[in-house]
């Protein structure tokens, strides 16, 4: 059977009614979750400068404050500041990947070996902030703990593909040797013994080739 015009007009006229109050229903929800997005970014931003500047352990109303938002909407974005803090360890994970799997140098075992330094200060001087907050939370968040040991594990395979004379090296070289290029030695020399970058650098890489020059003897 064929519909009227009328029949077809009205019909037209009452989808597009629905249509109507479907967009106004959809409208303020949509809004919100904009809303509620920009917000979850303004709080990790937020965090992410505190610790830049310095901030290791900033307090819900820091962040709040540097994100222009309520204490209440941090916490209604995270469970606890622990939770906020894994976020941005995963955040500077992403921003360092390509200094963890940059390739090295082809050289010598000197020369790969002062390559291999310079590219753990680079990572090291980016991280600093972070590691030392991440330091000051990870006792109790599992969630950090695991990212930690990821990294060590990383770390120790990055060191053994650029200088692969360790995999047949005495086990105790090996072992300082990941010591000596750890953050931890890093930050040593840089927070507790106070040297600058530059000879920070000169006491890592005089340390690291006093180890290896015993693959030599």
């Amino acid at each position: 059977m064929t519909e009227q015009p009328a029949q077809s007009t009205r019909r037209g006229k009452q989808h597009a009614a629905a249509r109507a109050t479907l967009g106004a229903t959809r409208g303020p929800a949509d809004g919100r979750v904009r809303r509620g997005a920009r917000n979850r970014i303004a709080i990790l931003d937020a965090l992410w400068a505190l610790v830049s500047e310095g901030a290791l352990q900033p307090t819900a109303e820091q962040v709040a404050v540097r994100a222009g938002v309520g204490t209440r909407t941090v916490f209604r974005h995270f469970a606890d500041m622990d939770s906020l803090h894994a976020e941005i360890s995963q955040r500077m994970r992403r921003s360092v990947a390509p200094l963890l799997t940059a390739a090295g140098s082809s050289g010598n075992l000197e020369e790969r070996a002062r390559d291999l330094v310079a590219r753990r200060v680079a990572l090291y001087e980016r991280v600093a902030p972070f590691k030392r907050s991440a330091i000051l939370h990870r006792r109790r968040s599992p969630f950090l703990q695991r990212q930690h040991q990821s990294m060590v594990r990383e770390l120790r395979k990055a060191m053994l593909a650029a200088l692969p004379e360790l995999l047949e090296a005495a086990a105790p070289l090996v072992e300082g040797l990941d010591v000596v290029l750890s953050f931890e030695a890093w930050d040593r020399l840089r927070v507790d013994q106070r040297l600058g970058r530059e000879r920070a650098e000169a006491a890592l890489a005089a340390t690291a080739q006093g180890l290896l020059a015993q693959l030599e003897r």
